[in-house]
């Protein structure tokens, strides 16, 4: 029953990576905490890794012509300081507090959403302080729960970029971090024989979510998408805050 309760898990959480992948960047950030159900978070993240690289291979060639280079020089650069300071810091980090933050994180990303916090009507230029920051904070909230999208998306969304820039904008950048966390993942916990045979079986849903992500970029307009995307999160997130609490 366990193992069956894991596949199903793990599954829809590689199926919300490839979606996210497929140009809804923020769909992923349900990924761990969904998973955190059945493991721990920061291995439910290390397991993640793998799925995340492959469908990043999809997503920058769907993308791959349409991204803010500019923003890209910013928030690069940046994200590699956060990195490092998740790396630094995630042994002295309980795993209780992990569950909490991530549940915190998608808690807040919600209520901005919900009570438009931030929202500007015009465009506003790429502020390099601010970048900065944002892409520090998507560099270790990325690396800690691959839960980076908050603060990317703080930064890019006030600039109006066409939908399409916006999307291939965060996939490349997220492609980018993921690369950049396999040594320090192999580092904290190192991959076993068990852990890519996993990821191996979660492979084609991530590939399908790619594509499926793309599909809906297209066709489906994002309010109603996120409507039920947002919820989903906001209900994972408190339980995710509950268990830590009561742990």
């Amino acid at each position: 029953m366990e193992f069956d309760l894991f596949l199903v898990l793990a599954s829809f959480a590689a199926l919300l990576v490839g979606i996210s992948k497929g140009g809804l960047p923020f769909v992923g950030m349900m990924s761990v905490p969904v998973l955190s159900m059945v493991m721990s978070p920061v291995k439910a993240a290390v397991l993640l890794l793998p799925i995340y690289i492959i469908s990043d291979v999809v997503g920058v060639w769907l993308y791959r012509r349409s991204f803010s280079a500019f923003n890209l020089k910013i928030l690069i650069p940046a994200s590699m300081v956060g990195i490092l300071i998740g790396w630094l810091t995630a042994s002295m980090i309980s795993e209780l507090t992990i569950k909490f933050l991530i549940g915190l994180l998608g808690v807040v990303f919600c209520l901005k959403t919900w009570l438009k916090i931030w929202e500007v009507q015009e465009p506003e230029p790429a502020s390099v302080p601010k970048g900065l920051v944002c892409g520090a904070l998507s560099g270790f909230t990325s690396f800690i729960s691959h839960a980076g999208g908050p603060p990317f998306q703080i930064f890019v969304l006030p600039q109006k970029l066409s939908k399409s820039e916006f999307a291939g904008t965060a996939t490349i950048f997220f492609a980018i971090i993921n690369l950049a966390k396999i040594v320090p993942y192999q580092n904290l916990i190192p991959y076993q024989k068990e852990d890519l045979v996993k990821a191996i079986v979660l492979i084609p849903f991530a590939l399908i979510g790619t594509f499926l992500g793309a599909y809906l970029t297209r066709r489906i307009a994002d309010e109603w998408f996120f409507k039920f995307i947002q919820m989903a999160l906001f209900l994972v997130s408190l339980k995710l805050i509950w268990d830590a609490v009561h742990g």
